[in-house]
């Protein structure tokens, strides 16, 4: 092998014609040692210094190199954490721009820099190599990848039926959806591969969603605290290899097995969102592991106390916080959110705490150097954009405060819907706000109600069955005493913490759960669902799941009458969405029901118009919206929804709002438990100011047509 000068770009290692070219960004370093290994990754073949430094960017070509071997670095210069520095020859590293790993993370005393039994720890210096514990990068030949199955891009404005705001996400996690997914072979469980398989598939296309949100594939390395409780980091917010996907997720160690799912869903219509961790590395605080990053250039990648460099910045939570305001880390970022998007051809993102990324020495910032770059690309400003808007720093909670074209995880309309239902008073206006769309939150900056993620569950906290089964959190399988998790999370037992016999309380927790499901399907906005709600899920009470890599997170896939049925009711609620577009709306909706315009209205039970002395009527439980225009796809008629809310614990009367050009209105979805309230007994219309008993904790759902619509 021949070792020349070498391309400062692309970064990482690019297969050409005659070999390899490696380039790695490091601006303090003093050296910068290329440590090949052979395929198993277990026997190092040489040892090569980068003969290059073109603009911070040592490089190096190296001909009749091939795609069987692989790599890693060893990086040298300073070891001064006082200034920031935290240079080790002896630490292996991987490299950022690596698409693919071999083997795994062990634990092990020499990952750390600095010598752990030393009074001042990271200030000493560890000469422990590490080479042997470390998994090492694999060189992947990009050129001749098989193409990927488009799918009709959703932002693609000459399509509008296939707009964000048409969308339905379904936030899942590859291995809790497919390790127990019936019949699936055992090769498949917990990977990619399980995903793509065509039952799978049917299974999501059958419930009627339109976009997968996947919780994170990038290459997550566990804590090592958990892996001394014998636990694992099962969500994987802790990401060390923005390219590579995650080993454990793959079969055979090839990236097209992801592609592969991705084609697989598109085929199916269904896009591939991926939930990604920029903010911060799995290195953690000054005393933790040096993989890649802290040992490469400590100083420029991670965010530093001004006065006291040895200390990170920890907005995130997670030890450290990912440097952005740097132009060469904010092109590793760049660089890798365009990979996901032009070679594993993933649809948008969801960015976790996406409040650090617009965070600069000032604050928060949606003028922000990450928020500009990502508008100005002609690439990345087209997909979606997701944000989790916020953080643990200093003005971190910043919902409503992103550019024009992304949304935001709302979690306003998360506990709003959540006290609502469970009956908090004084929450008319509130709900109403949020069932708008929360216009309040994004109109004022000319955003859409596409802007707002409503969301009952997530990945982070209780499951729908868990928010009306427990009052409190059970994490004690965590290993934190119970302390970690949401102290307050909305939630109410209804009687009994946990599981239940007795048949009243599981009837009221089956129409709480249809109610929030119905509010989320009927509101304005995206709205997304998690993976397992739409079966009655169950985490045990366990509101902070991220290290149970087990059947507490693992869906189970039981079918009984309870989780049919479940299923069913969700089922109709995506189809009642999707045939109404009027539910998702391109503008905030202000008419009243006047003329063909879409409008929306408020009445209270008794079928009156909502005036501002009953808004501020706080002992008030119950409401009733029309949704009113041409309610259907190009169907040239006036039509309109009417939803009924009854939050009381008591049954109680309500009369249909007299509305000019209704004279019956057909039910089409209940929560109620009454035998005779089913869909389709009113089919034969309920006359203007008919009053009838609405079940305590349940809801109905009606449809009219104007008089002289065609």
């Amino acid at each position: 092998m021949q070792i020349t000068r070498g391309q400062p770009y692309p970064l990482g290692a690019t297969v050409d014609d005659t070999g390899v070219n490696f380039a790695l960004f490091s601006a303090h370093a003093s050296a910068v040692y290329l440590c090949l290994y052979d395929a198993s990754g277990r026997n190092e073949i040489a040892q090569v210094a980068l003969p290059r430094q073109s603009d911070h960017i040592w490089h190096g070509h190296i001909e009749g190199l091939s795609t069987q071997y692989t790599y890693g670095y060893r990086v040298d210069g300073p070891y001064q954490p006082q200034l920031g520095h935290r240079f080790n020859r002896h630490k292996l590293l991987l490299d950022p721009y690596a698409k693919l790993l071999q083997g795994e993370f062990t634990d092990h005393i020499s990952h750390y820099g600095y010598q752990q039994e030393h009074e001042q720890q990271d200030l000493s210096f560890c000469t422990l190599d590490s080479g042997d514990y470390m998994p090492k990068c694999k060189i992947v030949d990009c050129r001749d990848l098989p193409p990927i199955a488009a799918v009709a891009k959703a932002y693609d404005q000459s399509q509008p039926s296939l707009s964000l705001r048409r969308s339905i996400i379904y936030e899942l996690h590859v291995k809790g959806f497919t390790q127990r997914f019936p019949d699936l072979p055992q090769t498949e469980r917990g990977r990619f591969c399980g995903l793509a398989n065509a039952e799978v598939i049917d299974y999501i296309k059958a419930l009627g969603v339109t976009a997968v949100e996947l919780l994170p594939v990038q290459q997550f390395a566990s804590e090592p605290f958990l892996q001394h409780k014998q636990l694992s980091n099962y969500w994987g917010y802790n990401s060390i290899g923005f390219f590579a996907p995650h080993q454990a997720y793959l079969q055979q160690a090839d990236i097209n097995e992801f592609r592969q799912m991705v084609s697989a869903l598109h085929k199916a219509g269904i896009e591939v969102i991926l939930d990604v961790v920029y903010n911060h590395t799995a290195e953690g605080d000054c005393l933790g592991p040096t993989y890649s990053f802290r040992g490469i250039d400590n100083l420029s990648y991670y965010r530093l106390h001004p006065q006291q460099p040895r200390y990170y910045i920890n907005d995130t939570g997670c030890g450290n916080s990912v440097d952005l305001s740097n132009p060469h880390v904010l092109r590793l970022v760049m660089d890798s959110l365009r990979y996901w998007v032009e070679v594993m051809g993933v649809d948008g993102f969801r960015f976790d705490l996406a409040a650090t990324l617009g965070r600069e020495p000032q604050g928060f910032n949606a003028n922000s150097s990450f928020f500009d770059a990502i508008k100005q690309d002609p690439v990345l400003s087209r997909v979606r954009l997701i944000a989790e808007p916020w953080d643990i720093g200093p003005g971190g909670y910043q919902l409503g405060q992103f550019p024009m074209g992304w949304s935001e995880w709302n979690d306003r309309y998360r506990d709003t819907v959540r006290r609502f239902w469970r009956g908090d008073l004084g929450m008319l206006p509130e709900f109403a706000r949020r069932f708008h769309g929360s216009g309040d939150l994004f109109e004022h900056a000319g955003r859409k109600p596409s802007a707002s993620i409503n969301f009952i569950s997530s990945h982070d906290g209780f499951t729908l069955a868990d928010l009306v089964s427990y009052q409190q959190r059970h994490n004690q399988a965590n290993g934190e005493q119970n302390r970690d998790g949401n102290q307050e999370n909305f939630s109410e037992n209804y009687g009994v913490e946990g599981p239940s016999f007795d048949l009243q309380i599981q009837a009221l927790r089956t129409r709480q759960s249809r109610n929030m499901l119905t509010t989320l399907l009927l509101s304005q906005g995206v709205p997304m669902l998690l993976a397992g709600d739409e079966l009655g899920h169950s985490q045990q009470g366990n509101n902070n799941a991220y290290c149970q890599d087990n059947p507490i997170t693992w869906l189970s896939w039981q079918h009984d009458i309870h989780s049919d049925e479940q299923l069913a009711f969700t089922r109709r609620l995506i189809q009642l969405r999707q045939r109404f577009p009027i539910l998702c709306n391109r503008d905030y909706i202000h008419q009243s029901c006047t003329n063909g315009a879409p409008a929306l209205d408020w009445f209270c039970r008794q079928g009156d118009p909502m005036t501002k002395a009953l808004w501020s009527e706080a002992h008030t439980r119950t409401l009733s919206v029309v949704i009113s225009g041409e309610l259907e796809a190009q169907s040239g008629c006036k039509q309109a929804l009417l939803l009924m809310l009854n939050a009381d614990e008591t049954p109680l009367n309500f009369s249909l709002p007299s509305i000019t050009g209704i004279s019956h209105w057909d039910c089409l979805i209940h929560t109620q438990d009454f035998v005779g309230q089913g869909e389709g007994s009113f089919a034969g219309g309920i006359g203007k100011q008919q009053q009838f008993l609405l079940q305590d904790k349940s809801l109905m759902v009606f449809y009219a047509q104007f008089e002289g619509a065609s």
